[in-house]
């Protein structure tokens, strides 16, 4: 196979096309992204010195609505991966209902090596390069990973200098006091809860019987955790890019957050208040995790951490990606072929883009939602696509992933074919 991430995901999408009898003029549309724009960012640094960064923006496919998505700043980050994240962004927005086509963009950098100016000054860069690829009914950008609040804020105000206007609809997940939305930071983690929630339901079992690992403890990871420990889950094992940390009697998600936070290091802690106390606890690696002996595993870090390498020694029954793409196309069939069901991430991670939608309604209406509002209107987007996706998985008796990928491609086939294929043509030369 192909080491191409976006040559991975669009041999799943003509995999997943087929059987569904899709139109091969609708997976030929979907199979190539509309347009990519590279360059490099020139960035002063504090030394002096001028630094070069690669840059990216993928506008995908726009047939549904402008395009959405993400901007991450990492050193891994290249034009193949940027497309595959853009394509999966097109199938996210289809499946959960939004008028929106997929985009994502990035930077190659290790953000943690700049000063928090260089980091200012690359986000404007960055926008400076794209300004005439972007705009909010064109392209809008999001935060990402190693992107926050403050870096959209950034963007959205330098934006905002170069077309002389005010322009808060070009950009989502800013700060609350630029135009931001409420519910957007934990709307990815919050999204994710949700799916979990409505699979263990539809499946009749019982959360505080359900045991769960989640790799990758940032933002998504961490609302995640949170929300199913309130829930009544028992998580286990939690991972960063340091690797991870396992107690058998459960972990109290809140008091590692604040000890991270505090110390930058992932430890089993119980804290009341400003009080904490170590518990006794394993060290384990990222690969010990996903391979872990529990009911439910969250990949909520970057992709390809599940390959036909290691699926086979996959233990657990469940899994929910919250990372883009963390399962790869070859290691589908084996986990298939295990009784593994898996919540795809166009549907399980879609609560980012869904709030991000929200947000720029909001700025687009000049109104500012309650977060129980945002929160009602996330759940029932969710809901509702869930349910879509499970009648089609019961009726056909397919993948949960392939049933997803149904109710997305029906969507964008729905769109492709309202502006004439090859069969309508032909149909209308003959009359």
């Amino acid at each position: 196979m192909s080491n191409s991430v976006l040559a991975s995901a669009i041999e799943r999408l003509h995999r997943i096309g087929k059987q569904a009898n899709t139109s091969s003029q609708v997976i030929e549309a979907l199979s190539h992204p509309h347009a990519t724009l590279a360059t490099n960012l020139p960035v002063r640094l504090d030394s002096g010195r001028l630094a070069y960064f690669k840059g990216y923006r993928c506008r995908y496919n726009d047939i549904l609505g402008p395009c959405k998505g993400g901007i991450r700043f990492h050193q891994d980050v290249n034009q193949d991966e940027v497309e595959a994240l853009a394509f999966w962004m097109t199938l996210k927005c289809a499946v959960v209902g939004l008028p929106l086509g997929g985009g994502k963009g990035g930077v190659t950098v290790n953000p943690k090596k700049l000063s928090p100016m260089e980091l200012e000054r690359l986000s404007r860069a960055y926008v400076r390069a794209m300004a005439d690829f972007i705009g909010p009914d064109t392209d809008i950008p999001a935060p990402d990973v190693y992107t926050n609040a403050r870096i959209m804020g950034w963007m959205m105000d330098e934006y905002e200098k170069i077309t002389r206007s005010k322009a808060p609809a070009v950009i989502t997940g800013k700060p609350i006091s630029l135009g931001g939305s409420l519910g957007r930071e934990s709307a990815t983690g919050r999204g994710a809860f949700i799916c979990t929630q409505m699979l263990v339901s539809k499946l009749g079992l019982k959360p505080s019987e359900l045991t769960v690992a989640i790799q990758g403890f940032g933002n998504g990871g961490y609302h995640c955790a949170k929300l199913l420990q309130q829930a009544g889950f028992n998580i286990v094992a939690i991972s960063d890019s340091q690797g991870g940390i396992y107690r058998e009697q459960g972990l109290d998600v809140a008091s590692i957050y604040q000890e991270k936070q505090r110390s930058k290091k992932l430890t089993a802690v119980y804290c009341n208040q400003s009080v904490c106390e170590t518990l006794d606890f394993d060290h384990i690696s990222n690969e010990d995790l996903i391979t872990m002996g529990v009911d439910i595993l969250i990949p909520a870090a970057l992709d390809g951490v599940i390959t036909k390498d290691n699926a086979n020694d996959v233990k657990a029954k469940y899994i929910v990606e919250i990372a883009n793409g963390p399962v790869e196309s070859d290691a589908d069939s084996l986990l298939q072929e295990n009784n593994v069901t898996i919540v795809p991430d166009i549907l399980a991670n879609s609560g980012g883009v869904i709030v991000s939608y929200f947000e720029w309604l909001q700025n687009r209406q000049g109104e500012q939602w309650s977060l129980d509002k945002v929160e009602e209107k996330l759940h029932q987007k969710l809901e509702s696509a869930f349910e879509n996706a499970w009648d089609i998985y019961t009726d056909k008796g397919i993948s949960l992933r392939d049933s997803v990928y149904n109710v997305a491609l029906l969507a964008l086939t729905e769109a492709i074919e309202a502006h004439g294929t090859t069969d309508y043509f032909n149909a209308q030369s003959q009359r």
